[in-house]
């Protein structure tokens, strides 16, 4: 898990990849977690922390630019 620190030190591509790779993640979680093989259920919760904390950076830096629109990884979504 990144701290927000370690976050905004990324560039906004880095930031669009590695929240895609943790939705990846979270995604391959929610599969373990329905077939029942699941080895960490609190990983589950650390990731859905972890995409909100990339977000919110995202909606951060649009503010700062004067942007109105959202990030273009939510506008993918």
């Amino acid at each position: 898990m990144s701290k927000p620190a370690e976050l905004r030190e990324l560039s906004d591509e880095q930031l669009n990849f590695t929240l895609q790779e943790t939705q990846k993640q979270l995604f391959e979680l929610q599969f373990q977690a329905a077939t029942e093989k699941l080895d960490t259920p609190s990983r589950k919760k650390e990731l859905r922390r972890e995409i909100a904390r990339i977000k919110t950076i995202q909606h951060q830096r649009a503010a700062a630019n004067g942007e109105t629109q959202a990030p273009a990884a939510e506008q993918q979504a």
